[in-house]
């Protein structure tokens, strides 16, 4: 009789190990899934801001500049969402600094103004304006950059002498291509390049020819990565196979890497507690269009959608399934409710952030020495981050993973050593 119970008690503890198992499959799944969509709506996002470069570039004019910032802005919002799938998926790791590389020295890329300087001891390219030459030395060589190309963007000139802020590619170098250098500091206004920047008939600037052709190449490069990442994410794609390879185990621990290091190390680190010691606004993450405020929140929403299982696509649609949320509630009915109420929190302390912006006051000018107000309100979003990140450690635990280090920043761990 005892040795039957005992039967039956492993019988059930191992029906159990695998229904988590199974569970487990579900919400990694899930996760997969809301990658391919949130990639696939950031590459249908890209392909109208490349027809609305097409537009400019053909027909240059305050109208046409307009409506290309606006879908820059528009694409945005789901690609920052992506960036969750960053940290735990070395596919993802190796492929985002191609799109989403800042800070840069834009005076790699066009002519500059105002006190950015001629030179840099840390950056020879710091301000060799590509646009306007016909040949660079890179790597001790003379290399032809007559013909600007995706190629030569891509393959020469991104991260040029294995120098991170030689930023050719992506978002940001299509960002100051849109709206020029922000020359007010901490003061209201964004870039406000011309539209005649782009007019080879009444040109300003000069070389409206070859910036036409880097802002086409540019943006067209954006859209072939992010067709290349949406791909990655199918049912046959190498990231979500790569993915489903793994363990439950190895899968869950990918997922909370990305939600943790980019809610401490990267966001609340280096994208806003560097920017808020320093009350600089050269580092602020998107510094040329003022629309940092609507990054930081979509990626605030991005860790929430991940945790939950549930991602909202362009078209109106949902994307949802078996959630970690619902793994944590199974272990820990108290971590999952912390975990929920601290992405709330979160996302409430950002989206006062994004209202105070579309009140008037850019995030630049919020980070601004002196700006009592604005430091008050961007100081609490980082608390928010950081207390976000201690119910994940939360999580990790309810759910018997082994902790994990999340990316760090020295602006958290050393903030006296980086204000020096």
């Amino acid at each position: 009789m005892r040795t039957h119970l005992i039967a039956t008690l492993f019988l059930l503890a191992g029906m159990a190990h695998t229904s988590i198992a199974a569970d487990s499959r579900k919400v990694i799944e899930t996760y997969a899934n809301i990658a391919e969509a949130t990639y696939a709506d950031s590459l249908a996002t890209a392909k109208i801001l490349q027809s609305k470069v097409q537009d400019l570039v053909a027909k240059p004019s305050s109208e046409t500049l307009v409506a290309a910032r606006h879908a820059w802005i528009a694409a945005r919002v789901p690609y920052q969402q992506s960036e969750v799938f960053r940290f735990g998926n070395k596919i993802v790791d190796d492929w985002e600094g191609k799109v989403n590389a800042w800070p840069l020295d834009e005076g790699l890329i066009d002519y500059v103004q105002g006190d950015y300087g001629t030179e840099s001891d840390e950056n020879q390219h710091y301000a060799a304006n590509v646009i306007a030459k016909k040949s660079l030395k890179i790597g001790g060589r003379t290399v032809d950059v007559s013909k600007i190309t995706k190629k030569l963007l891509e393959k020469t000139l991104h991260e040029a002498d294995g120098i991170e802020a030689n930023v050719a590619t992506g978002y940001h170098a299509i960002e100051f291509l849109l709206w020029g250098q922000d020359l007010n500091g901490t003061r209201p206004g964004a870039g406000n390049r011309p539209a005649s920047d782009y007019d080879t008939n009444e040109c300003t600037g000069g070389n409206c020819d070859r910036r036409i052709a880097y802002l086409k190449a540019v943006t067209d490069l954006l859209v072939d990565d992010l067709t290349w990442m949406t791909a990655q994410w199918r049912v046959d794609g190498k990231a979500r196979r790569s993915l489903m390879d793994q363990s439950a185990t190895q899968a869950l621990t990918a997922i909370f890497t990305g939600m943790g290091s980019l809610s401490y190390g990267e966001l609340a680190g280096e994208r806003m507690k560097l920017g808020l010691l320093l009350h600089d606004p050269e580092e602020e993450h998107d510094c040329f269009s003022d629309n940092t405020h609507a990054s930081h929140f979509n990626d605030v929403l991005g860790i929430s959608n991940v945790y939950l299982g549930s991602y909202k696509p362009i078209d109106g649609s949902i994307i949802a399934g078996p959630s970690v949320s619902d793994l944590v509630l199974a272990k820990s009915a108290d971590a999952d409710k912390r975990m929920r109420a601290a992405l709330d929190a979160s996302i409430a302390k950002f989206a006062e952030i994004v209202a105070r912006a579309k009140g008037g006051e850019a995030y630049d000018q919020m980070i601004a020495q002196g700006n009592t107000a604005g430091n008050a309100l961007v100081e609490p979003a980082i608390a928010a981050l950081l207390a976000q990140t201690k119910e994940i450690e939360r999580a990790i635990g309810a759910l018997d993973l082994k902790p994990v280090a999340f990316e760090s920043s020295d602006s958290l761990s050393k903030p006296a050593a980086v204000k020096q």
